[in-house]
């Protein structure tokens, strides 16, 4: 499979983000415990956001242009214990650049809600050319 165009992170809504982005956000527990971040595709966001955000009414999407962290990226199963090639069932990528997300990385940003599930935001996304591979 084709590398993406953008790569994209999930970020609870609360709390908000600042605005501006910062140089570098706060990362989440699991990031820093895995020591990377954790990062999805456009064909992957919709099983992210049922397997670890569907009790949140909000998240962030935020998007980030492949080209611009490749050089950071490892495509690896989601515990980053195991290599795999990009499109590669189960492979995701991961940004392993020192836990540095931010201004710099982020193309956008939008807000998503949840409801009646995440089918509305992710299709309306799509609508808007905003969510891609």
């Amino acid at each position: 499979m084709a590398t993406p165009t953008y790569i994209y992170k999930i970020v609870p809504a609360s709390p908000a983000l600042p605005d501006p982005i910062p140089d570098v956000l706060p990362v989440s527990e699991l990031d820093r415990a895995d020591g990377f971040i954790h990062l999805s595709t456009a064909l992957q966001i919709p099983g992210t956001l049922q397997r670890f955000f569907i009790d949140h009414e909000q998240v962030y999407i935020l998007r980030i242009a492949y080209k611009d962290v490749e050089n950071d990226i490892n495509w690896e199963n989601p515990k980053g214990t195991a290599p795999g090639e990009v499109g590669e069932n189960g492979i995701f990528p991961h940004l392993h650049n020192g836990l540095r997300l931010g201004n710099k990385e982020i193309e956008s940003v939008t807000l998503w809600k949840n409801g009646p599930d995440w089918n509305v935001a992710i299709n309306k996304a799509k609508e808007d050319n905003w969510f891609r591979y």
